[in-house]
């Protein structure tokens, strides 16, 4: 079980993972790429699994930057 939200740098390639999700929207209308935002996040939420860490998250996420 994840207990926590975790904020740190986490993510071993992420130019790779950028250059990637940014492939994924190519060619999409505004209306598919929100919906293949949407994909992702349920499926990324699944994998997850843990309501306490994903309310959190969406409690961050929520906050303007500072």
């Amino acid at each position: 079980m994840i207990v926590g939200l975790n904020l740190n740098a986490n993510l071993k390639e992420p130019d790779r993972f950028y250059a990637a999700l940014i492939e994924a929207h190519d060619g999409l209308s505004k209306a598919e790429s929100d919906a293949f935002n949407a994909r992702l996040i349920l499926l990324l939420a699944n994998h997850v699994g843990d309501l306490d860490t994903l309310l959190q998250a969406l409690a961050t996420a929520a906050k303007p930057n500072k």
